[in-house]
């Protein structure tokens, strides 16, 4: 007993120093671990893991794979803001190129007129890669393997008033509809979904127009891409026989809206084609319609 008095005053002695000096002992510890130290190297591997160019080579490995970058959107807001940014925006330039290209104006991917574009990079990722179906047939959307823009397709959506806008539309994506129609005629019949962007639709003619006759927007139609409201372009009388000629679809049996972020999305019952029909279709264009191919895009996942 008469031992611990002089042990527990050393101990305290020892433990008062390093606490006294504590000061200075855990300055040392700050300095090391703002200067170096296991923190730093800490610090580092998250500076990785959040560096755009760390990512980027991450994503471009696994090709830019859509699924694997929803996944990682959805860690934390900090990753989901540099895949908004950056990810969406470099997945859709491996995708789509040219089409990129034409909707940014010609910049190049890394300036900054290319970090902008109308609803957002995640949300042209979705229509490059989504088919948004047909409600008014029951038709679910669904990823879509393959796609193919054009801006001839857009031309033929276009109406008159409106000439000059660039519009990129894909083809249509037909699914067979049992009973489709609605009625006994219309059994088997195949719809065809279709997907399409303006560029720089807040300046465009086709925007200037709605907005200038104060088109309604729809009270229960949103664009399926970024969420916004939409016009109907067939009540505002802006959808052009073109447009049903150009996708083989039956007169007064389409129907597309465009949001008011310059996308569209819309559906169709396709025309059955006769045997004389079809063959003529095989043996080539009508010499009309070729797209060249810097109009349009292949796109597929």
């Amino acid at each position: 007993m008469g031992e611990r008095g002089p042990i527990m005053r050393r101990l305290s002695g020892a433990s008062n120093g390093g606490s006294g000096g504590g000061g200075g002992g855990s300055g040392a510890a700050s300095g090391q671990w703002e200067s170096g130290g296991n923190a730093a190297r800490v610090r580092g591997v998250n500076a990785g893991i959040m560096d755009e160019k760390v990512l980027e080579l991450v994503f471009r490995a696994l090709n830019w794979d859509p699924q694997s970058l929803c996944v990682v959107a959805r860690v934390s807001r900090r990753l989901r803001a540099v895949a908004e940014r950056v990810l969406w925006r470099e997945l859709c330039v491996s995708r789509a190129p040219r089409m990129v290209a034409a909707l940014t104006g010609g910049a190049p991917a890394s300036a900054p007129a290319a970090g902008r574009i109308g609803g957002g990079w995640p949300a042209l990722a979705k229509l490059l890669l989504f088919c948004c179906g047909a409600a008014g047939a029951s038709v679910p959307g669904h990823f879509a393997p393959v796609s193919r823009f054009s801006k001839t397709s857009g031309r033929s959506f276009l109406s008159r008033r409106c000439a000059g806008d660039l519009l990129y539309v894909s083809d249509p994506c037909e699914h067979a509809v049992p009973g489709g129609g609605g009625d006994a005629a219309g059994a088997g019949e195949d719809v065809g979904a279709y997907r399409g962007v303006f560029r720089g639709f807040m300046r465009s003619r086709t925007r200037a127009w709605l907005v200038g006759h104060r088109a309604a927007l729809e009270p229960r139609v949103r664009c399926p891409y970024c969420g916004a409201r939409v016009w109907s372009m067939t009540a505002a009388g802006l959808a052009p026989r073109s447009a049903s000629r150009r996708l083989g679809a039956n007169e007064g049996r389409l129907e597309y809206f465009v949001c008011v972020s310059g996308h569209l999305h819309g559906s169709c019952w396709l025309a059955r084609l006769s045997d004389s029909e079809g063959a003529g279709a095989d043996g080539g264009s009508d010499g009309g319609d070729d797209v060249s191919a810097d109009e349009d895009d292949d796109v597929g996942l």
